[in-house]
């Protein structure tokens, strides 16, 4: 038999293989690493893989270390657990409460509002879905509030941190996506530098995450015309009312200083995301300080949390360059490349497929997994067919949003079973999810017919 044909048949094996040992719930970097590995074992039997490939994987891995662009990622991601920590969010969600509480819906508003200022000034979804059903979930039960309605409510809203800046994913996408590019353009003839970076995808991000913001609001309102018993309003005692006002600037300016600051100097051209993540988590620090939640003990437990997510997307990323080096080597990128140019419409088909592919991923694999191990095999074929690589990021991030709310492994439902009282079913918690995974497939449908929406933004600053 061809030996480019048995490569590029243990490439798919391999593929699969993968998702099947992280479906039977085996580490993720170690069956990305484990499996590559047994699959190069074999593959160097049959002659179609050289030990010696593997040599590049020293260089990459000091090239991440090295790589300035990724220390944002422990940066914000140390901003966002000591701004859970500081309890912020719990001041702005009961502040919000009060605010858009008195009208019908306005309780589950007020979640996706909190949810969004968490998103742009934390990234961490895990952290925003954990504080939003400690603290929200009880209030809108108490209030009436459809469970279904309610939970899923919370866990859309937590998702935010995927895509509305600074997301964790975005800046790793970024780096990616600029040096697929680079080589694209170089495989063209063109041998400029890659104008694509990390500020480029947070400025593209920018609308769509405002989109998913409305298209949320929009259907709690629809909602409570709809279906006013799901979501009442819950009155405000006079008491309450005459101190609102500060208590909603106490509650409200302090992150939106910080967001300013951050994506400001971003989007601004100011900072690098580097540089603005070092801003962050300088004035998380400060923020915690003022509110008197600056003892030896959250610093601790800042800095180890902030070391367990760092590791294990790392961990994750170092796994994902096992396979990757080993599914290139056997073809696998020609594999992918000659499927994807055979599809019907050009780049568009393409782009559909992949866009289909990761979907359906998201059912079964988290976020980290799919970037890292699909995007690396499918973003240089779009790339090539001339897809914009800003656009490309942007919907990929989109589209990954809903594997935190797919069942039945979306984290953000796992998130909420951990923290929801005994009365809220697992299987309310998935019913609840499906009409904002619905609401997330209209989204990423509307940023396909108009990609001008990530694209704008990034023209008019860059």
């Amino acid at each position: 038999m061809d030996l480019v044909l048995i490569g590029e048949i243990l490439s798919g094996l391999m593929f699969l293989g993968v998702i099947g040992f992280l479906m039977l719930g085996f580490p993720v970097a170690f069956t990305l690493a484990g499996t590559s590995i047994l699959f190069a074992l074999i593959g160097l039997s049959l002659g179609v893989f050289d030990m010696s490939n593997f040599s590049a994987l020293a260089g990459r891995y000091t090239g991440y270390m090295t790589n300035e662009v990724l220390v944002a990622v422990p940066l914000f991601i140390f901003m966002g657990v000591m701004l859970e920590r500081s309890n912020i969010a719990e001041q702005l969600l009961s502040t919000m409460g009060k605010l858009f509480g008195s009208m019908r819906g306005g309780l589950g508003i007020s979640v996706v509002v909190v949810g969004a200022l968490l998103a742009a000034s934390t990234g961490v979804v895990g952290a925003t879905v954990v504080t939003m059903g400690l603290i929200s979930l009880p209030a809108m039960l108490r209030a009436g509030y459809d469970p279904k309605l309610a939970t899923g409510t919370i866990c859309a809203s937590g998702t935010l941190g995927q895509i509305i800046p600074p997301s964790t994913v975005l800046i790793f996408m970024g780096d990616m996506i600029a040096g697929m590019h680079a080589q694209a353009q170089m495989s063209l003839g063109n041998f400029a530098p890659s104008a694509v970076s990390v500020g480029d995808l947070f400025a593209g991000a920018f609308i769509p995450g405002l989109l998913l913001v409305c298209v949320y609001i929009g259907f709690i309102l629809f909602k409570a015309w709809t279906d006013p018993e799901s979501c009442p309003a819950m009155p405000m005692s006079p008491e309450e009312r005459r101190g609102l006002p500060r208590e909603i600037f106490v509650a409200l300016v302090p992150p939106l200083m910080l967001i300013i600051a951050v994506l400001g100097s971003i989007l601004g051209g100011i900072a690098t995301p580097t540089e603005a993540a070092s801003v962050g988590a300088v004035g998380a620090t400060l923020l915690a300080a003022l509110r008197g939640r600056l003892r030896v003990s959250i610093i601790v437990d800042t800095v180890r949390s902030t070391a367990k997510i760092t590791a294990m997307v790392f961990i994750i990323l170092f796994g994902a360059s096992v396979f990757s080096v080993v599914f290139r080597q056997m073809g696998g990128d020609d594999l992918v490349h000659e499927f994807l140019t055979g599809i019907p419409g050009g780049a568009i088909g393409a782009m559909i497929a992949v866009m289909v592919v990761m979907f359906i991923l998201g059912f079964i694999l988290d976020t980290f997994e799919i970037i890292f191990i699909v995007l690396p095999i499918t973003a240089p074929t779009l790339l090539l067919l001339g897809v914009d690589p800003i656009w490309l990021g942007v919907m990929v991030g989109v589209n990954l949003q809903t594997s935190f709310l797919t069942p039945p492994f979306g984290f953000a439902l796992f998130y909420l079973r951990g923290v929801a009282p005994g009365s809220i079913s697992t299987g309310t918690i998935y019913r609840g999810a499906i009409p904002f995974v619905l609401l997330q497939i209209v989204a990423i449908a509307t940023l396909f017919i108009f990609p001008g929406l990530v694209t704008w933004l990034p023209g008019v600053l860059y």
